[in-house]
């Protein structure tokens, strides 16, 4: 009787321990190689939008660049320079995006003094990179992005970076993580923490309800990519940042709440501002509030005084 309650027993664990495995890859992989939109499609939307002028675009001057990631690939880079100055915006997307849908930023930037730099996180668009890490490994080609923008633009310039969504987290934890040498930042729909993030996403869209399996994903993401989810949280990053960041969100986003800018801006020590916008799902404060939007950025910026000279 005991040798079969062993028997039984070990059975039990064994298809426990498979179970677990077969969904901590699972789970990983849809982390790791989470599925990316066409570089067509963006391309088409945008410019259906009227977001992305295929004219102004074609005749800007700009240069295409490749910058070596330390974690050992090109990023794809390109300085839209419609101005003849020497300050700069580098411009941050989202996940399952690409520099394309960065445009839109550029001629805002454009119109408030500055040139823009937009590239392609790790494994999005033409950049190499075989995981997405959520900000993790992204922050780290930002720094190399950042010092490629300080070559080329020399001294006493303006330096500022703007992040939506992954961008923004990925924006945060650049600067308060790695090195704060940009004059301000920008951060869209950020989330405060990449574990609380995917706890509220696993309640919203699935029937777990258990940070369990967060937990368990999480020493497979150590295993297969190399890092933790606890190293994903701008909200710790987010206190050590000492130049002024602009905190950006919609109160209709029910992707990455609003309540997660809300503490970041909190947490936020020294020069900052918050703006929450009426309208807008995720990421779409700009779009739904292209205006109201421009203004907010103009007066942080002019309220920090680094607007540049006309």
């Amino acid at each position: 009787m005991k040798r079969r309650i062993l028997w039984i027993t070990s059975i039990l664990t064994s298809i426990m321990t498979v179970g677990a495995a077969v969904f901590g890859f699972m789970i990983t992989s849809r982390l790791m190689y989470l599925k990316k939109k066409d570089d067509a499609f963006i391309l088409n939307r945008e410019i259906t939008a009227n977001r992305f002028n295929e004219a102004w675009f074609n005749v800007v001057r700009k240069t295409e660049k490749w910058i070596a990631s330390p974690n050992g690939y090109p990023v794809k880079a390109i300085f839209l320079e419609p101005l003849d100055t020497n300050n700069y915006v580098i411009i941050c997307h989202g996940v399952t995006e690409s520099k394309i849908n960065s445009v839109k930023y550029v001629r805002l930037f454009e119109r408030l003094g500055f040139n823009s730099v937009v590239y392609d996180h790790r494994r999005h668009g033409d950049s190499g990179g075989k995981t997405t890490s959520f900000g993790h490994y992204e922050k780290m080609d930002l720094q190399a992005v950042v010092k490629a923008v300080n070559d080329h633009s020399g001294k006493d310039a303006i330096i500022g970076i703007h992040g939506e969504s992954m961008g923004a987290a990925t924006t945060i934890l650049y600067a308060g993580t790695l090195q704060d040498h940009a004059h301000f930042y920008i951060v869209d729909c950020a989330f405060s923490d990449f574990t609380d993030q995917l706890l509220y996403l696993m309640k919203k869209q699935t029937p777990l309800r258990s940070s369990l399996a967060i937990k368990l994903a999480d020493v497979f993401l150590r295993v297969r990519d190399g890092y933790s989810m606890k190293l994903v949280s701008p909200r710790e990053a987010v206190t050590r940042i000492d130049k002024p960041v602009l905190f950006i969100h919609s109160l209709l986003d029910d992707f990455i709440l609003p309540e997660m800018t809300k503490q970041l801006y909190e947490l936020k020590k020294g020069p900052k501002q918050l703006k929450l916008f009426e309208k807008g799902s995720h990421a779409q404060s700009f779009n739904q509030n292209s205006e109201e939007y421009e203004k907010t950025v103009a007066d942080f910026l002019n309220t920090y005084n680094l607007l540049p000279k006309a």
